[in-house]
């Protein structure tokens, strides 16, 4: 049975993953911010986390039974890459890219600041189960 511990650093764990992922791709964006053609892309961070804890609104309870090898199995175990959108085209640009710089910075200043409180409640959870097993 998972304890309140596991259970918390389970989550933060998986959010601190998602969180670097989305990083990742809003860096890529920015660096791409003069590519021609190039397509901003984000990531439903909401759904990744559920689907990423297993309360998604995909997930189910029972396995699926595969009565015929030509059935279509289960779906694939999680990949923040099936949460990837293409960011909303705000303002077309003359050569096709969607990189709208403000909303980049924006998304990244915030990511980071979600980046930042996530290692805060790591720390802080561990912290409080060093000091109950010492007893100070």
């Amino acid at each position: 049975m998972e304890n309140l511990l596991e259970r918390d650093l389970r989550v933060h764990h998986t959010a601190l993953n998602l969180q670097a992922y989305r990083q990742q791709l809003l860096a890529s964006n920015i660096a791409n911010s003069d590519t021609p053609h190039f397509k901003a892309r984000d990531i439903v961070f909401r759904d990744a986390l559920d689907s990423a804890l297993g309360r998604g609104k995909w997930e189910h309870s029972l396995p699926l039974l595969k009565t015929n090898a030509r059935h279509i199995g289960e779906p694939a175990k999680f990949s923040p890459e099936d949460f990837v959108r293409y960011r909303t085209e705000w303002q077309s640009a003359v050569d096709g890219n969607t990189v709208d710089m403000d909303m980049e910075r924006a998304a990244f200043a915030e990511n980071s600041v979600h980046y930042e409180a996530s290692v805060t409640f790591i720390n802080g959870l561990l912290r409080s189960m060093q000091t109950a097993i010492t007893g100070q």
